[in-house]
């Protein structure tokens, strides 16, 4: 497999590293209203996933697999030269950063999350979500960008979303590769699910929780009932939790960096 590399950024700040991880047809953009705040109490990274803003779309599915995920992510962390650090996962990459605080706990100070179906994906939706993957991913590459437009959680169906996040969501949204977006609904989304390893997890985390989003509210109460060293913080928000609430996220998210760098 050719060495490729996921696109990714230092912003700079005042404290710890922090990687922050976006959601499925999202970019680095998602985080405009969070960045200004976090450089004053941690030193945000943002990465973008294959297809996603400036990422390439290789071709090969080993890429694709949340495995991979996980080592592109520690080798972000090598090249800042830092031994730990924190992560922050949006939706889909929410299974992914909590994937690599269970493989990596000794490197990992903390780890926080927002709502993710996939993340907590049960085996009935998992194998349901695999067994339509194909003949989804066959669509995106047929139709390309009028295709991905249609998929229900692309930027230009949100409703709630600050006018700047908005735009800059969709500046990106062009830029979206079909095959970076097929790939990962074809081999990455499907095997998202940490639902069956989250009771093993041993470092601090945080649910930043988006209590209107209804449908999440079962996985965020298994996630309080099986995950250990868990806190939640329920938002007044929908699912776009850090963008439609972005002060009171940026708020949560400073206790709890303060706090798991106060013990570390």
């Amino acid at each position: 497999m050719a060495k490729v590399q996921m696109s990714w950024q230092d912003h700079g700040g005042n404290g710890p590293a922090v990687l922050l991880v976006h959601g499925f047809l999202c970019s680095a953009a998602q985080w405009l209203l969070n960045i200004p705040a976090m450089r004053a109490y941690c030193r945000p990274v943002t990465v973008e996933l294959w297809g996603h803003g400036h990422s390439p779309s290789p071709a090969e599915p080993a890429y694709y697999h949340p495995d991979h995920w996980v080592e592109q992510f520690d080798a972000i962390r090598t090249a800042l030269g830092v031994p730990h650090w924190l992560l922050v996962g949006y939706s889909l990459g929410a299974g992914a950063t909590i994937r690599y605080a269970l493989t990596y706990p000794e490197r990992t100070l903390g780890h926080a999350f927002t709502n993710s179906a996939s993340g907590f994906a049960k085996t009935t939706a998992r194998q349901a979500a695999e067994g339509k993957a194909a003949a989804n991913a066959a669509k995106i590459l047929e139709g390309g960008e009028a295709a991905i437009a249609r998929i229900p959680v692309h930027p230009r169906h949100a409703k709630r979303l600050p006018v700047a996040v908005y735009e800059a969501l969709m500046q990106d949204a062009a830029q979206l590769s079909p095959v970076g977006v097929a790939n990962i609904m074809r081999y990455s989304a499907p095997r998202l699910s940490m639902r069956d390893s989250v009771h093993v997890n041993s470092v601090p985390a945080l649910l930043l929780c988006g209590q209107r989003e209804k449908r999440f509210q079962a996985h965020r109460d298994f996630a309080e009932a099986n995950m250990p060293n868990l806190q939640i913080a329920d938002l007044d928000t929908g699912h776009g939790v850090n963008m439609e609430g972005a002060e009171a996220f940026n708020a949560a998210l400073g206790a709890f960096v303060e706090q798991c760098t106060s013990t570390s």
